[in-house]
């Protein structure tokens, strides 16, 4: 079994680092972030290049969004790391990470959608958990729209469970343990083939998507299927899938075109979890951590150990 290099428990008054891996947020969107941050007694403090706009779509060169991640590792006084949004960029990233730096500083990076690539990655290599979750400018910025029960559950260290109350239901029934992981399926599904491509095997496997019709879905699960990467997965679970629709068509057309892509699939299969691309109360899931997933007339997801180190103890459990 992989030892994870576990954070610290993050404090509900910490200080609190905001950077942008990948696109330009909006401004008023990223303030509204910051004050809800701040309502919940976090202390955030803005990276340089937060608000960085190019070069194109960019929050700023590869350069300046690495340096702006390495500072918020490096500083002594962050206890965690939030994101502004996804988009796209952090691919870029990849390469120049100071793996060792990060190590050494391990923190909770939370973030979803394109952060699915650097989260994964860091829990390749160095077996830093991913907290893939609510950002600033999609998430914090509105009203209802961060699951603060599992956010404050996977940062302080209390277990916790998935059910019917975040959206979760039954495509396949049965049941599975194994190590929770995954992120947004076309971000997983456009590293196969590069050196950080995601190791799935013996995973419990989350997918999640949005705006991408089924059509699609079937051609990236068929993808990822005949890349070998379904193989030793345990169990499926699929987010909201929010937007993932083709107008016309059976409002059921996306759970059947799942089960029949993965009709060989013999582990437990189920779908609407809110986390990454959400309507409402974004789910912070912990990737790394082992977990059950079971399936029958209801499904559920049990998170059984955490992400973060017992006080008193070592980073890696």
């Amino acid at each position: 079994m992989t030892v994870l290099l576990k954070p610290s428990p993050v404090p509900g008054d910490a200080v609190v680092a905001v950077v942008s891996p990948a696109s330009t947020p909006q401004p008023e969107r990223v303030e509204r972030g910051f004050e809800a941050l701040r309502s919940l007694g976090y202390a955030p403090r803005a990276s340089e290049h937060l608000l960085a706009c190019g070069p194109h779509y960019f929050a700023g060169t590869p350069e300046m969004r690495l340096g702006d991640l390495h500072h918020a590792f490096a500083d002594d006084e962050v206890r965690a790391i939030f994101t502004t949004r996804g988009g796209y960029g952090s691919n870029y990233l990849l390469e120049g990470l100071d793996l060792d730096l990060i190590a050494e500083s391990a923190k909770p990076l939370i973030g979803s959608s394109d952060l699915t690539a650097l989260q994964l990655w860091l829990l390749d290599q160095i077996q830093l958990p991913a907290f893939h979750g609510p950002m600033l400018s999609a998430d914090f910025s509105r009203e209802d729209g961060v699951h603060l029960p599992s956010l404050q559950a996977a940062l302080s260290g209390r277990p916790y469970s998935i059910g019917a109350d975040e959206g979760l239901r039954t495509l396949h029934s049965g049941q599975a343990k194994g190590t929770l992981y995954g992120g947004c399926l076309s971000i997983l599904v456009s590293l196969l083939g590069t050196p950080y491509e995601p190791q799935t095997e013996g995973k419990l496997l989350f997918l999640e998507d949005v705006n991408v019709k089924p059509y699609q879905i079937d051609r990236m699960l068929w993808q990822l299927r005949e890349a070998g990467k379904l193989d030793g997965v345990r169990g499926i679970i699929f987010g909201e899938m929010l937007d993932c629709l083709s107008p016309g068509a059976p409002a059921d057309l996306l759970d059947q075109v799942i089960l029949r892509v993965l009709q060989d699939f013999k582990g437990p299969i189920a779908i609407g979890l809110r986390c990454g691309h959400v309507s409402r109360q974004n789910v912070t899931l912990t990737f790394g951590v082992e977990a059950e997933l079971r399936v029958a007339k209801q499904a559920e997801l049990h998170l059984l150990e955490p992400a973060v180190k017992k006080q008193g103890i070592g980073n890696r459990e």
